[in-house]
């Protein structure tokens, strides 16, 4: 089957919107991702199969990444993000613009992710998690000692090469909801409503993750450094 059908299809307002934005581009001017973006979906719309590939070779590795966090098995995270391009594909002219087409295509993962069997237990209350020392942030709720410190000391300390696989075995030992937000908002640069929209959270509870999160890395990255 086909990834895209040349059907009759007749562009609406938003077509027409956005592709008179895609037109009115002074020349010279580099897109910026959610300008390359919407330049793909216009294609997409008309059946250019060549948006679709280059929409899959810039976010299945994100996706897979995000997939990974949510299911149990490196094969069932291949099925999930095969099983979103595909749901992409169908209800692409369902897509109203209202929110980037990032976070929308990490939303229909999330779903998909859910339904073939999160890792997560629903029910888990964030007290439960990993608590937060409060005197590592100051009176306006930001770290009383920033980040950038231990991340320079990182880079004196340990190459690139050797920081990934840490700070990989870092995120894989996170709770899988803090490991998820960090990862939209850490890795994938989503801002906080996105990322509440992509998984489906409240935004005090977002912070809350990412918080703890951020919290567990540092300790997890820290300990690995006072070792070497």
């Amino acid at each position: 089957m086909a990834l895209v059908r040349r059907c009759n299809h007749r562009p609406n307002r938003q077509d027409r919107t956005l592709a008179g934005a895609t037109r009115s581009r002074p020349m010279g001017h580099m897109l910026r991702p959610v300008e390359m973006d919407i330049e793909q979906l216009n294609r997409l719309r008309g059946g250019d199969e060549d948006a679709f590939v280059m929409l899959v070779a810039r976010y299945q590795q994100s996706m897979l990444r995000l997939a990974r966090s949510m299911v149990s098995s490196e094969a069932v995270a291949e099925e999930v993000v095969q099983d979103t391009w595909l749901g992409v594909v169908r209800g692409i002219d369902r897509f109203e613009g209202r929110s980037s087409f990032k976070t929308w295509l990490f939303g229909i993962l999330v779903n998909r992710a859910r339904s073939a069997g999160s890792k997560e237990r629903p029910n888990t209350p964030l007290e439960s998690l990993h608590a937060v020392d409060p005197s590592r942030f100051d009176a306006h709720g930001q770290w009383a000692d920033p980040l950038e410190r231990w991340a320079e000391d990182s880079e004196r300390r340990l190459d690139a090469a050797t920081l990934a696989p840490i700070l990989n075995s870092g995120l894989d030992d996170l709770p899988p909801r803090q490991r998820q937000v960090l990862i939209l908002r850490d890795v994938e640069g989503l801002s906080n409503d996105e990322a509440c929209s992509a998984l489906g959270i409240t935004s005090g509870n977002q912070r809350i993750l990412l918080h703890r999160g951020r919290s567990r890395l540092r300790e997890f990255l820290e300990a690995k450094m006072d070792k070497d």
